[in-house]
């Protein structure tokens, strides 16, 4: 009879959630300036409305439900927008989209991402934004089928880093529990943040499937393969970045020097590695695109202007923008003094660690987006999901000894 209960909640709670995303594709579609989103939610709010009536029923397990939804409310949508594009709609991609895969041209014919100061300020006005490549190198490696196959749908960059965060996402739930998983999936193959992006973006899913593997990697004590994978993250956005920091000190604490040397030499030897090609075509190129032009000091102004309190502070306030980046420093150092005197003591802890950082970082950032929250939202379900597999094993371990006591308990 408790199973039972419990399975109706879970339903329930299923079809509740995916509701609530089909009411926000709905919107989406009615309501967004942005063509691209509006296409997402014309086609999503049916695959969610699915997926709210099949959970109700619990005709389907959880995960293939997960699955259903992944391919109806993201790819589905995703295919549709790049086919559209490549029959000469213009106004089915975001503009990162197109960013990525002009940064592949230049890496094709230049061995560089990145243009300098002056050759962005020679594009005529209506296009300096597009000139700017505000990302680490390794991004530019999702426009190269473009760049080399000429325009078809499926050599659109998002249809690449959807092949790539599939497989990754994947291998990553495989490293876990299987009880455990359907939080995490639910997180980044079905949550809005997650699909609207993969299918009108993309560019942030490969790094955050690349840190949840890494993290994964670490629940398991494989610090090697975690930095690896954090470190190909870093070669793809500094987003990656406090990841590898936390894990670093997780690494430290879990196996002292020899881990954390193993864990270091991916994490923070990958995109070194990847950097130097574009430093040395041009180290002020580098620094125009990834630092001046993200901080505000481009010759264009970032798009990315959510009205989120960072921004707010910047635009309402004199001198806002160094008082939002000041806020944002106090942030960092209470998080540097929380990881001193508490250092994450297994992966589930350092996920949530990352989490909050990520959160504060979104919130006072003067120049931020609602979508990077697809970060810590994700963070934050894989830490549920650590902390119910940690539940687990405790259970499994507790069953195991009662076991072997009664098998040598006396008789009377």
């Amino acid at each position: 009879m408790v199973d039972i209960t419990i399975d109706r909640r879970t339903r329930l709670l299923d079809a509740g959630f995916y509701a609530l995303c089909a009411a926000f594709a709905g919107v989406t579609a009615l309501t967004s300036t942005l063509m691209p989103h509006r296409a997402w939610g014309a086609i999503a709010w049916f695959g969610y409305a699915a997926a709210a009536l099949l959970a109700l029923t619990g005709l389907i397990r959880r995960t293939w439900l997960v699955s259903f939804v992944y391919v109806a409310v993201a790819l589905v949508p995703l295919v549709t927008q790049a086919v559209q594009r490549a029959g000469g709609r213009t106004d089915r991609a975001q503009e990162e989209v197109l960013v990525v895969e002009q940064a592949g041209e230049r890496l094709l014919a230049t061995g560089t991402p990145y243009l300098n100061r002056p050759s962005i300020a020679a594009l005529p006005t209506g296009e300096q934004l597009l000139g700017y490549t505000p990302y680490q190198p390794g991004m530019a490696l999702f426009g190269l089928p473009r760049a080399t196959l000429g325009s078809a749908w499926w050599t659109d960059a998002r249809i690449w880093f959807a092949v790539v965060t599939t497989g990754l996402i994947w291998y990553a739930l495989s490293l876990l529990r299987p009880r455990s998983t359907v939080l995490v999936a639910q997180a980044v193959l079905a949550l809005p943040l997650c699909t609207l992006t993969l299918a009108t973006g993309g560019d942030d899913l490969p790094v955050l499937a690349l840190a949840l593997l890494a993290i994964a990697f670490a629940a398991r004590s494989r610090f090697l393969a975690a930095g690896v994978a954090v470190g190909l993250a870093g070669a793809l956005k500094l987003f990656a970045l406090p990841v590898a920091v936390v894990l670093l000190l997780l690494a430290w604490r879990t196996g002292r020097l020899p881990a954390a040397r193993r864990f270091a030499s991916g994490a923070f030897g990958l995109p070194l590695l990847a950097l130097l090609p574009p430093l040395l075509a041009g180290f002020d190129a580098y620094v125009e695109n990834v630092l001046r032009f993200p901080s505000g000091h481009g010759l264009v102004t970032s798009p990315a202007q959510s009205p989120l309190p960072g921004h707010l502070i910047a635009e309402a306030l004199p001198a806002g923008k160094y008082i939002s980046l000041g806020l944002l420093l106090l942030a960092a150092l209470a998080l540097g003094w929380w990881l001193l005197r508490r250092p994450p003591a297994g992966a589930g802890a350092a996920a949530l660690v990352v989490a909050v950082g990520l959160t504060c970082a979104i919130m006072l950032t003067p120049t931020t987006r609602f979508g990077y929250l697809l970060y810590p939202a994700a963070f934050l379900a894989l830490w549920g999901s650590l902390r119910t597999r940690a539940a687990d094993t405790d259970a499994d371990t507790e069953d195991r000894t009662r076991d072997r006591m009664t098998r040598t308990a006396p008789t009377a």
